[in-house]
């Protein structure tokens, strides 16, 4: 008894997390450059869609700009991590939809304040541009069971001053592709919930008799 519950619980947990963590395993976010290509500067999408890594090993400065061209953070030289926290980028992508509230020092004219946060050189955010921002399906998906490109996109970078750009492309892949789909992972939590109450029930009658 104690295992199925266990088990239920999992299974209701497991759609949210893996939204919240992974991304929507339905899309693919792929990154298809990275300009100036400076040897020691890469990148690459985790988690389907939710967000980007970069690495610099250039031993050049690399500015990732925000929503309104706004400097938004920045991996230094020497590997120095730091985030505008004038910038809206550093709140908005807090939240998936982009639904987080705004300091009022955050804005895109506001002279930048940088926050360190780590030396290593890499650095992870959520970026709007590189994922479907709707809560349903995307026009160009007319038959789910095919691989679609959603859309192509672009980031605006700058390397030791030097204006560049992250592309990529979103293409929209279905539950083939990630496995078992999470409305259907939550659809089986809750017939296991379903049927552990039933006999939650049963063993409760035959006690009573």
């Amino acid at each position: 008894m104690v295992a199925l519950s266990t088990l239920a619980a999992l299974l209701l947990t497991a759609a949210p997390l893996a939204q919240a963590h992974q991304g929507n395993p339905e899309f693919r976010s792929v990154v298809t450059g990275i300009r100036p290509n400076a040897a020691g500067l890469q990148v690459r999408v985790l988690g389907f869609d939710d967000r980007l890594e970069l690495t610099n090993r250039s031993g050049k400065t690399v500015v990732i700009s925000g929503y309104e061209g706004e400097p938004y953070a920045r991996i230094l030289a020497d590997g120095t991590v730091q985030v505008n926290v004038n910038s809206p980028a550093t709140y908005l992508n807090e939240d998936r939809y982009g639904q987080a509230g705004l300091p009022s020092g955050a804005r895109s004219g506001a002279y930048p304040e940088w926050k360190t946060l780590d030396r290593v050189g890499t650095f992870q955010w959520h970026d709007h541009r590189a994922h479907w921002m709707g809560r349903g399906l995307p026009p160009t998906v007319k038959d789910q069971s095919r691989k679609t490109r959603v859309f192509n996109y672009r980031i605006p970078i700058s390397t030791s001053g030097r204006p560049g750009r992250i592309t990529g492309t979103l293409y929209w892949v279905g539950s083939e592709s990630g496995g078992v789909p999470m409305a259907a992972i939550a659809a089986m939590g809750v017939v296991l919930l379903a049927a552990l109450t039933l006999v939650l029930v049963v063993r409760r009658r035959r006690k009573a008799r």
